[in-house]
C-alpha cells in the first residue's frame, strides 16, 4: 500500500455484502408554482423514538452505549431504518428494539468507525435506499456523522493512500462553442417549453439552475455542466427524466429521447477537436478519476448545525449536524448554486424555520458560550451594512446575532445582558487592517462570557477586544430564525459565496480553528496523470492536487512527482515546459507551469512522499463541468521526448499616444477627507454624529484623486461632511474650549465678535485648518479678510433676526465650515 502523508482518511474496506430486500418506491412530482416557504422538520412523533420507548436489556457496554446515543436512537425511528430492519422483518436487524446489545452486534459490520464515510450504512442511503429527504447525498452526510459520533471520532489527519486510475489517453472530444446560437434552436426549446415554471429566476419558486431562463446565454451557461455532446444519453439532463422521473411532461421514456435527440442534433453540428500529434502527452483523467483528498481532518465535538450545500440544485440547503432536528434552510430571490458546494447570494437568503430554529437558542444558552464558523467569499470590499451573512433574528432590528460586512471589516452583533436587542454595541475588526478581503475566507466568531467575541480569519486572531466581556445570554429570544444573507428583502443585501457554515455550541480553541482551516473545504482530488512511458519507469506519475474552485473553474496546485512502486530508484530525468490540456486540445492561458525547467533524481525523490516540483496553483475554466472535462499534460521535453514550441514573433508595438498632460495637483479622495477633516477639527473619528453622516455621503464623496473628474455633487457633500463636523465640535462644550480656548460663546452674537475676539477666532481656524509655512497652502492674510467679510455679514441684525448666543455658536460653525470645506483641505 502506498501511503501519501499530507491530509486524511485512510480506506477501510469491508467484505460483506447487505441482502436487502426492500423496494424503494419513488414519488416523484413536477415543479409547482405558489409563494416560497420555509419547510418545517419536525421532530418524530413519541411512538417513533426508540430512545424514549426502548424498553429492552440495558447496554452491557461503554461502547454499545455510544453507540444507542449516537447512532441506534436515531435510525431506529419508522421514518428511517425501524420500519424495516427490526427483528423478524428485514434482514440484517440493525434497527431492532428488543435488545440494544443484539442491535450492536447486526450493525458493526455495517459499520467503519476509522472510515464513517466508507461505511455500508452510508453508501446505502447514498445510492437512495429509504433516504428520509430529498438529497441522498445530505442523508449520507448525516449517517456519516452519526456514526463518526458513535466512534468519538475527530477525523484526525491520517495518511491518504493514492490509487492508480486507469490509464486512458486524452480522446477527441466535441467541445461546447462559445455562442449559444445552436443549442437555441436544438435543445432549449424543450427546456423553455417544459421547465420554465420552474428552473428561471422568475418562477413563483426560483430553481437553480435557470436552464430555461428567458435569458438564453445564462440558460446556455447553466445547461452546459449537464449535457454530454460525445454520450448524449449519459447527460445529466436526460438522467433526471428518464431515471429519477423528474417532471416527465408526457411519458418519461419518450421525454428523455427527446431531450437525447435535441443534445445529439446539436453535437452533430460540432466538430470534433483531435488531439495534436506532435504533443508529447501524458495519460488523461477527469476530476473523480482522482484520489479523493480531503474530508477529515476538523473538530466537530460540540457541532449543533451545519451547512455544506452539497446538494447542487433545488431551494433547500440541508443541516447535515446529525443533530435533530434538522435545521435544513429554504433558498429564496437571488441565488445560485456554486460548483465544488456552495451558494451565491446577491439579494437572496437561506431561511430555516422557527421552530427548528429554536435547536440554536437552546443548546448555545445551555452552555453561554458558542462558536460561529464560515468559508466565505465576499463579492467586493465596497459592501455596507453591517451586510448580513449569518444572522439569528426577528427582522431588521431583533436579533441575537449576526455576523456581516461593511467594506473591509467583519462586524458582529450579538444580544445580550450588556447589548440591546439589536446586539448593539457592535464588534468590528480594525479598519486599518482590512481583515475582509474579496476571496475565499474561513472566518470564526467566538464568543464566551470569559473572553467576550473574539474573530478569527483564516486560523489568525484579529486582535480585535471586545465590550461585552462577562456578558450572558440570558436576553435571547427562542421565536427567531436562522438566516443566511439578507434578513428583509432590498433592506441590507450581502453579496457573496457562502461554502459552509457551522454552528457550535462551545467556542473553538485556537488549535480547532486552525484545525479547521488547514482541513480545508469542499472536494479535493490528487489527480495521478501516468508518465510511466515517457520517463521509462513504471508507476510513474506527475500528481496534482485539483478541486472546483467555482461554478467557472478549477484550482490546479502542487504538482510533484510521485512513484506507486516503493522500492523504486527514480532516474534522472529532465522536465521542461509542464502544461495543461483539456478536452484534446492544450490551454491556450494558464499556463503557470510553462516556465518550470527540473531535473528528477533519486536525491531529491522521498519515498511515500515524492518530489515537488512547484508551490504554484493556476485556475482552469470550467467546460463541460466536472464529470466530462478531461484533462491532461503536455510537455515541450520529458525524457526522451521533446516537442519545442517556437514562440512567435511579437508583433510591433505600437507607437504611444502623446496624451494630454496630467495635472500635478489632485483632490483627497472620500477616506481621506474625513480623516483630514477628523484631524483640523479635532473631532474623534469615532463620534457618533460624523460618522453617520460620513457614511451617508462617502458614495457621494470623492472616490478617486484625478482633480479632472470632481464634480460639483463631491463639493456638495463636502460641504455638508463640514457642516457636521464643525457642529460637532461646537456643540460640545468640552471640545470648543479645548479648541478656540479664549473665544466666550455666552455673549450674543452682535457683541461677541469684536475686533479682537474675530482675531482670535480666525486665527485658531487658520492655524488649525490651514498650517503655517505651508508653500502650497492660500494666503493667511486673504482668507482672514474673507473670514471677517463673512463674519460681518452674518453679524447684521438690523433686520430683526435674533442674535444671541445661541447664534453666535451658528456663526462660529459657519465660519469654521467655510475654511473646512474648503479647497486649502480638499487639493493635495
Amino acid at each position: 500500500m502506498n501511503k501519501f502523508p499530507i491530509t486524511n482518511s485512510t480506506k477501510f474496506h469491508l467484505a460483506l455484502n447487505l441482502c436487502i430486500g426492500l423496494t424503494l418506491s419513488v414519488l416523484l412530482t413536477g415543479c409547482g408554482g405558489g409563494d416560497t416557504q420555509v419547510v418545517e422538520t419536525p421532530l418524530p412523533p413519541a411512538k417513533e423514538q426508540p430512545v424514549i420507548n426502548y424498553s429492552g436489556p440495558a447496554a452491557t457496554t461503554e461502547d454499545i452505549q455510544n453507540f444507542k446515543l449516537a447512532l441506534w436512537d436515531n435510525i431506529a425511528t419508522e421514518e428511517r431504518c425501524g420500519a424495516c430492519h427490526i427483528q423478524g422483518e428485514q434482514s440484517p436487524n440493525f434497527a431492532r428494539n428488543d435488545d440494544i446489545n443484539l442491535a450492536y452486534t447486526d450493525t458493526n459490520p455495517l459499520v467503519s468507525l476509522t472510515s464513517p464515510q466508507d461505511s455500508i450504512l452510508v453508501t446505502k442511503v447514498a445510492e437512495g435506499h429509504n433516504c428520509w429527504l430529498d438529497s441522498d447525498q445530505a442523508c449520507a452526510d448525516i449517517m456519516t456523522t452519526w456514526i463518526a459520533n458513535w466512534g468519538n471520532n475527530e477525523q484526525a489527519a491520517t495518511e491518504i493512500a493514492l490509487q492508480a486510475p486507469v490509464d486512458k489517453d486524452p480522446g477527441a472530444n466535441k467541445n461546447f462553442p462559445v455562442d449559444s446560437s445552436l443549442f437555441e434552436t436544438t435543445i432549449f426549446p424543450l427546456l423553455e417549453t417544459y421547465c420554465a415554471s420552474c428552473h428561471t429566476n422568475s418562477a413563483a419558486i426560483p430553481i437553480s439552475p435557470y436552464i430555461a431562463s428567458s435569458d438564453q446565454t445564462e440558460a446556455y451557461e447553466a445547461s452546459i455542466p449537464r449535457l454530454n455532446l460525445d454520450s448524449p444519453a449519459d447527460s445529466r439532463i436526460v438522467g433526471r427524466v428518464r431515471d429519477e422521473f423528474h417532471n416527465c411532461w408526457t411519458n418519461c421514456s419518450s421525454d428523455a429521447q427527446s431531450l437525447i435527440d435535441a443534445i445529439q442534433s446539436m453535437a452533430d453540428q460540432i466538430e470534433t477537436t483531435e488531439l495534436d500529434q506532435q504533443l508529447v502527452n501524458s495519460k488523461a483523467l477527469t476530476l473523480f478519476d482522482g484520489t479523493l483528498a480531503s474530508g477529515g481532518g476538523r473538530f466537530e465535538t460540540n457541532l449543533i448545525a451545519k451547512w455544506e450545500f452539497k446538494t447542487g440544485a433545488g431551494n433547500t440547503a440541508f443541516d447535515t449536524s446529525g443533530v435533530e432536528p434538522a435545521l435544513n434552510l429554504t433558498l429564496s430571490g437571488q441565488y445560485d448554486w456554486v460548483g465544488g458546494y456552495g451558494i451565491q447570494l446577491a439579494n437572496g437568503k437561506a431561511q430555516g424555520s422557527t421552530t427548528n430554529s429554536k435547536k440554536i437558542h437552546d443548546l448555545i444558552t445551555a452552555t453561554g458560550e458558542f462558536s460561529i464558523e464560515t468559508w466565505v467569499a465576499p463579492a467586493n470590499v465596497t459592501q455596507e451594512g453591517p451586510a448580513r451573512i449569518v444572522s439569528y433574528s426577528g427582522g431588521k432590528d431583533r436579533r441575537n446575532f449576526t455576523v456581516g460586512q461593511t467594506l473591509y471589516n467583519y462586524n458582529t452583533l450579538l444580544r445580550s445582558d450588556q447589548a440591546d436587542s439589536n446586539g448593539m454595541p457592535m464588534m468590528s475588526t480594525a479598519d486599518a487592517d482590512e481583515d475582509l478581503q474579496a476571496a475565499l475566507q474561513h472566518v470564526v466568531i467566538n464568543f464566551s462570557p470569559i473572553s467576550g467575541r473574539q474573530i478569527y480569519v483564516n486560523g489568525q486572531f484579529t486582535d480585535d477586544n471586545d465590550e461585552q466581556v462577562g456578558a450572558i445570554l440570558s436576553e435571547w429570544d427562542d421565536s427567531f430564525a436562522l438566516v443566511l444573507g439578507n434578513e428583509v428583502s432590498g433592506d441590507v443585501p450581502w453579496a457573496g459565496t457562502i461554502r459552509m457554515v457551522a454552528i457550535h455550541n462551545r467556542v473553538l480553541e485556537t488549535e480547532q480553528i486552525t484545525k479547521n482551516f488547514d482541513a480545508g473545504i469542499g472536494q479535493k482530488y490528487f489527480l495521478l496523470f501516468n508518465v510511466s512511458e515517457l520517463i521509462a519507469l513504471e508507476q510513474s506519475y506527475l500528481v496534482f492536487e485539483v478541486s472546483q474552485f467555482d461554478s467557472y473553474s478549477y484550482l490546479f496546485a502542487e504538482p510533484f512527482f510521485y512513484n506507486l512502486n516503493a522500492d523504486a530508484s527514480i532516474p534522472d530525468v529532465s522536465i521542461r515546459s509542464l502544461r495543461i490540456g483539456i478536452n484534446g486540445r492544450e490551454l491556450p492561458f494558464g499556463q503557470a507551469y510553462a516556465n518550470l525547467d527540473t531535473q528528477l533524481n533519486n536525491d531529491d525523490y522521498i519515498t511515500g512522499e515524492g518530489q515537488p516540483l512547484s508551490r504554484l496553483g493556476t485556475l482552469v475554466q470550467v467546460e463541460k463541468g466536472p464529470t466530462a472535462d478531461e484533462f491532461f499534460l503536455v510537455f515541450e521535453r520529458i525524457g526522451e521526448f521533446e516537442n519545442i514550441k517556437v514562440a512567435a514573433q511579437p508583433p510591433t508595438p505600437a507607437l504611444p499616444n502623446d496624451l494630454q498632460a496630467q495635472s500635478d495637483i489632485g483632490v483627497k479622495n472620500f477616506a481621506e477627507i474625513n480623516a483630514s477633516m477628523a484631524a483640523m477639527t479635532k473631532v474623534p473619528l469615532s463620534n457618533t454624529a460624523t460618522k453617520q453622516t460620513f457614511d451617508t455621503l462617502s458614495q457621494q464623496l470623492p472616490s478617486v484623486t484625478n482633480i479632472g473628474s470632481f464634480l460639483a455633487s463631491n463639493q456638495m457633500a463636502i460641504t455638508q461632511l463640514a457642516i457636521k463636523y464643525c457642529d460637532a465640535l461646537v456643540s460640545s462644550p468640552t471640545m470648543r474650549t479645548d479648541y478656540f480656548q479664549e473665544f466666550d460663546f455666552s455673549l450674543p452674537a452682535n457683541t461677541a465678535f469684536t475686533s479682537d475676539n474675530r482675531q482670535q477666532l480666525t486665527s485658531v481656524l487658520i492655524d488649525n485648518m490651514l498650517g503655517n509655512n505651508v508653500s502650497s497652502q492660500p494666503e493667511q492674510d486673504e482668507v482672514e479678510i474673507e473670514l471677517n467679510n463673512l463674519i460681518t455679514r452674518l453679524t447684521d441684525c438690523s433686520d430683526g433676526k435674533v442674535c444671541d448666543a445661541q447664534y453666535t455658536q451658528t456663526i462660529v460653525k459657519a465660519s469654521c465650515a467655510a475654511v473646512l470645506g474648503s479647497a486649502a483641505m480638499l487639493i493635495q
